[in-house]
């Protein structure tokens, strides 16, 4: 009669461990994800051409949109405008402008909303904003106070569709969790039309935040923002202000490999693809990119989970 195998022998965590099921493969049953991409505006020409280098290689992908950011303050506001402006008039694109309400008066941001109309842009990712060099927010004397008021404001405008921000580890200056959500909601029935949550690495998280956003009524579409890393301590840097939570295991994919560019990019491309895979055997089927202007590593994940260019671009 045969020993029985030793407890610590891979055959006996085999026969007294779980059962885990291969990662969702592409098939009819799972389809190639609905993507969105994010860029931000050049600060100088040879900026520029990155940027629009990086467009002209995600656009065969046919997103659903883009959106182009907005600087803290309004910084880059003209180069924001300028940036859509020529995606609708240069591609076949559909892009959606970022418009915050911080360190502006109603009139002004009313004026950038009717450039934005006026030059073909109709949709808009209504956000509060962050004032620069990080101060505590205060609304404008004569402005929108908060996001849900900017809201309200753009679709007395015109008949904008409107994305909001979300956040599933709650925002940095929340109260609560329940404020948060409450904040959200504001936002979504003074008449946004989806949420595009921060970026997130623990999926679990954010699929809790989905319950909790059903319970509270919250019914319109709450899209994952995916941030591929490939500087870890860049990454690790920007979340301590961003209230996103970097978790240990992240880390060591990137350990040793700090000035290896290369096995960092394939370690991105493999983190993101199975964040998204996993969220879509969750059933979640659309996924908002931050892209950081930098093309490959987007095209190569969005090849992996079966998004392909399509004919005629």
């Amino acid at each position: 009669m045969n020993a029985a195998p030793p407890a610590s022998s891979p055959l006996a965590r085999w026969l007294t461990g779980p059962r885990f099921a291969g990662m969702p493969v592409l098939s009819d049953d799972l389809p190639a994800p609905l993507l969105s991409f994010e860029f931000f505006p050049p600060r100088t020409e040879a900026l520029e051409q990155q940027l629009w280098a990086c467009i002209r290689r995600l656009e065969p992908l046919a997103p659903r949109f883009v959106s182009v950011t907005y600087g803290a303050g309004g910084s880059t506001q003209a180069r924001t405008h300028a940036t859509v402006a020529r995606i609708v008039t240069d591609t076949t694109l559909t892009p959606a402008a970022h418009l915050t309400c911080v360190g502006a008066s109603r009139g002004e941001v009313d004026d950038v909303a009717r450039q934005y109309w006026d030059a073909g842009i109709r949709h808009i990712v209504a956000l509060r904003g962050d004032v620069p060099g990080g101060a505590a927010y205060e609304p404008h004397p004569d402005g929108y106070a908060y996001a849900a008021d900017l809201v309200a404001g753009l679709k007395r405008i015109a008949d904008f569709e409107i994305s909001v921000a979300a956040y599933p580890e709650i925002h940095p200056t929340a109260t609560s969790p329940l404020a948060d959500l409450d904040n959200l909601k504001r936002k979504l029935d003074a008449g946004a039309t989806r949420a595009i949550t921060n970026y997130f690495f623990d999926n679990p998280t954010f699929l809790r935040f989905l319950d909790l956003a059903l319970a509270a009524g919250i019914t319109a579409p709450i899209v994952p923002g995916i941030m591929p890393v490939s500087n870890y301590a860049q990454i690790v840097k920007f979340s301590g202000t961003s209230g996103v939570k970097v978790p240990a295991w992240l880390g060591r994919y990137f350990e040793g490999v700090e000035d290896d560019m290369e096995t960092r990019r394939m370690i991105a491309a493999h983190i993101a693809a199975e964040q998204v895979r996993t969220l879509q055997a969750n059933g979640i089927d659309e996924f908002h990119f931050y892209t950081l202007n930098r093309p490959d590593l987007t095209y190569a994940i969005a090849h992996i989970l079966g998004v392909r260019p399509t004919a005629g671009t």
